[in-house]
């Protein structure tokens, strides 16, 4: 992982977990490299975003499966951008640096991540509503944490903010899915 220069962790894509199972932190830091110019990342992030929503796909599928599968799916669209709202209003009223919250945030989604994996092998109902919950937290964090780094003018790589954002956006709509999935109906 990259390192900047105040120590917060950049390579942020290695931090991302919740797509960890469909291989999304490696071809995040491709996406992501410094050392090449910008515009080469843009094929690299337009094939990974594609990708990742390939992977969507299939809990989209199983979520409208259910006989109000359109409506959860709409729900989380809508719960995904009111948590953009939120979370985009905050970080341009907050006057506090925030980047001391990266490393608790990424400890929470290492705990995601390890959580995760535990319930793929328990198959727990529960598990799956925790993990869920705590997905929409952590990524919901994140999501105020770049987005305040782009207003502060930290994050000066547009490919990076994107990426950083769109796996906010990513992660907070997935959960949000599995968590009203839970809840969907095949009667």
């Amino acid at each position: 992982a990259h390192e900047e220069a105040e120590g917060q962790p950049h390579g942020r894509a290695g931090g991302r977990v919740l797509g960890f199972l469909d291989g999304e932190h490696e071809a995040g830091g491709a996406a992501e490299e410094h050392h090449q110019p910008q515009a080469a990342g843009v094929p690299v992030l337009l094939a990974f975003t594609f990708f990742m929503g390939l992977m969507l796909s299939r809990l989209i599928a199983l979520v409208l499966g259910f006989k109000n599968g359109s409506e959860l799916v709409m729900t989380a669209m809508g719960g995904t951008a009111g948590v953009f709202f939120v979370m985009a209003s905050l970080a341009s009223v907050i006057k506090r640096d925030l980047s001391g919250l990266g490393k608790w945030l990424f400890v929470g989604a290492l705990v995601v991540f390890v959580g995760a994996i535990v319930n793929v092998f328990v198959g727990s109902t529960v598990g799956m509503l925790v993990i869920s919950t705590l997905v929409i937290a952590v990524f919901s964090l994140y999501m105020l944490y770049d987005l305040k780094r782009i207003v502060d003018g930290g994050e000066t790589n547009y490919i990076s903010a994107t990426l950083a954002l769109y796996l906010d956006l990513f992660n907070v709509f997935q959960g949000l899915l599995a968590l009203l999935g839970l809840g969907g109906s095949n009667d």
